[in-house]
């Protein structure tokens, strides 16, 4: 049997992880997030606040998710963001050049920026004064420093599911929903 934490069940977790629980997608991710009780609400409200509530382009985003899953070396999170990329626009070919290429040159100016941030984040923690100097040039002090945070959440994502061992579904949940859908099935659902 291999080594990990097993996704909770039902009657392990309290009646309000239960309910937001079942308005979000069945997606492992949330599932073990709720094995940490304190913590559950206040991630979902980061995720949302990084996937719904910033002003920062979400195709753009997807671009850095995906670099900082393949840096990390997150299948999880590789797999999930892959199908939001795709839904968001994210051509096979950006994706084969996110996942194929160290340093990612092949995307354009922008492209090329948005991995180099997030290849920095994800292996210097700091990003360089020219990184730095090139986002906030770029997007301004407000979408550089969501830039940023979308980065360092994903960072910290990647690393709870690759240590915490979260399998992957055995279908694509997801289907053709961008997280904004995402979202606004889960507050008609009752999970806002």
């Amino acid at each position: 049997m291999p080594v990990q934490i097993p996704l909770p069940r039902d009657e392990e977790l309290s009646e309000e992880t239960r309910k937001a629980l079942g308005a979000l997608p069945p997606l492992h991710v949330f599932r073990m997030m709720a094995a940490a009780p304190a913590s559950f609400r206040p991630l979902l409200d980061l995720a949302r606040s990084i996937l719904v509530g910033a002003d920062f382009d979400a195709r753009k985003r997807e671009i850095a998710v995906l670099r900082v899953a393949h840096v990390t070396r997150s299948l999880y999170e590789w797999t999930q963001h892959q199908r939001l990329g795709r839904n968001l626009g994210v051509t096979d070919r950006e994706i084969e050049a996110i996942r194929g290429e160290d340093p990612v040159t092949s995307l354009g100016e922008e492209g090329n920026l948005l991995c180099r941030v997030a290849d920095e984040i994800s292996r210097d923690v700091r990003l360089s004064d020219g990184a730095l100097e090139a986002i906030v040039a770029r997007y301004g002090n407000r979408q550089a420093s969501e830039l940023i945070v979308c980065c360092a959440y994903f960072n910290m994502l990647s690393r709870f599911l690759e240590s915490t061992r979260v399998p992957l579904e055995a279908e694509n949940l997801l289907g053709d929903r961008t997280p904004e859908r995402v979202a606004e099935e889960a507050a008609k659902r009752g999970a806002e």
